[in-house]
């Protein structure tokens, strides 16, 4: 991807960094944070359980209902801390590569899409292989971000931040209405499907993480892998190009990488949307802009958070569950609006 608008300046130097050991000290207290939100998910939820308990469950040899519970609970978590840090790493790849502040997954239809793909799948295809299921949410991610793109490019001065945000809005809308008139005739399938577009993380096993697991893997590594272009298109196209920076290429496979990791983690979970637009910003506040720093502690902040909404979504409702993707609806539209207010949707 890449923007049409006037160059944004680099970040400013005294800004932009931050001292090493300021950088370890917050990457230890988030996973220190990390740590405590995993307990936690292990430890609370419908059912209350005993230390004895979460020891049993965790070693595999429950025997009570109480331990059962337990053991169900590790896979849940283990899939949170998957699609947290897949949908945090995705944000950040697609804020780094547009220079976009409000770029987000869900902001810009591309969970929407993958979703719709996934409808697709099922209803006309017979969807049922998990590997079929990434590969059709991955493919529907990729069509919806080059559609959103394209249209945020029409027009007089190409694809804005304030463009992209608005066509990523009517191409959510299009995609969800889309999804809704597929299922509504198929009843039978409505009920699982209504869960799952919610967006969350229960009802999964060992299996489908064994699937999903090395796919976010390789989408992970290659954002990794692209960082330091990150950080060169972060000085603006013309400079990055005359420091030898192949900004097309870079650009490129960032994509392909948020791509990969947007639709495993929408084909698995659900869209859950917000978590690429809030960690990102939040890894800035702490870490610097230096893309190196943000994408690791994407992973770790962006695993808190959807394992922390998952831990309140059984608590507040006990014994009825909310799902993750209504609780991370309401902490990011807030903070959504305030992006919006505060950089006045210029560019990175």
């Amino acid at each position: 991807m890449t923007l049409a608008s006037p160059i944004a300046p680099a970040p400013d130097a005294a800004h932009s960094r931050r001292p090493a050991a300021v950088r370890w000290a917050w990457l230890f207290a988030s996973l220190a944070l990390l740590v405590v939100l995993i307990l936690a998910s292990v430890a609370f939820g419908a059912r209350e359980v005993t230390f004895d308990d979460i020891i049993a469950g965790i070693t595999g040899q429950a025997e009570s209902l109480s331990a059962l519970a337990v053991q169900q609970r590790v896979p849940r978590t283990v899939l949170a801390i998957l699609v947290g840090a897949a949908l945090a790493v995705a944000g950040a790849t697609m804020q780094g590569i547009t220079r976009n502040p409000l770029a987000d997954p869900g902001i810009l239809g591309i969970s929407p899409g993958a979703s719709l793909a996934v409808v697709i799948g099922i209803a006309y295809v017979g969807l049922y292989n998990p590997w079929a299921y990434i590969a059709f949410a991955t493919v529907g991610a990729a069509v919806a971000a080059v559609f959103v793109y394209f249209v945020g490019s029409l027009g007089r001065g190409g694809a804005t931040p304030l463009k992209l945000a608005l066509s990523g809005a009517a191409a959510t809308a299009a995609f969800l209405s889309l999804t809704s008139a597929i299922m509504l005739p198929r009843v039978d399938q409505l009920n699982n499907f209504r869960l799952w577009q919610v967006g969350g993380v229960g009802g999964v096993g060992w299996d489908q993480i064994a699937v999903v697991t090395p796919v976010l893997i390789a989408g992970g590594a290659l954002c990794f892998a692209m960082a330091r272009g990150m950080n060169m298109l972060a000085l603006g196209d013309d400079l990055a190009a005359g420091l030898g920076e192949r900004v097309g290429r870079t650009r490129l496979l960032c994509g392909i990488g948020a791509v990969i990791l947007c639709g495993a983690a929408t084909a698995v979970a659900g869209p859950i949307a917000f978590v690429g637009l809030v960690i990102p910003h939040l890894c800035r506040l702490l870490v610097g802009a230096d893309y190196r720093w943000i994408l690791l502690f994407s992973v770790v902040l962006g695993a808190s958070l959807i394992v922390g909404a998952d831990v309140v979504g059984r608590i507040i409702t006990r014994p009825q569950e909310v799902e993750v993707g209504i609780i991370t609806a309401l902490i990011g539209a807030p903070f959504f609006v305030w992006i919006v207010r505060r950089t006045k949707v210029r560019d990175l």
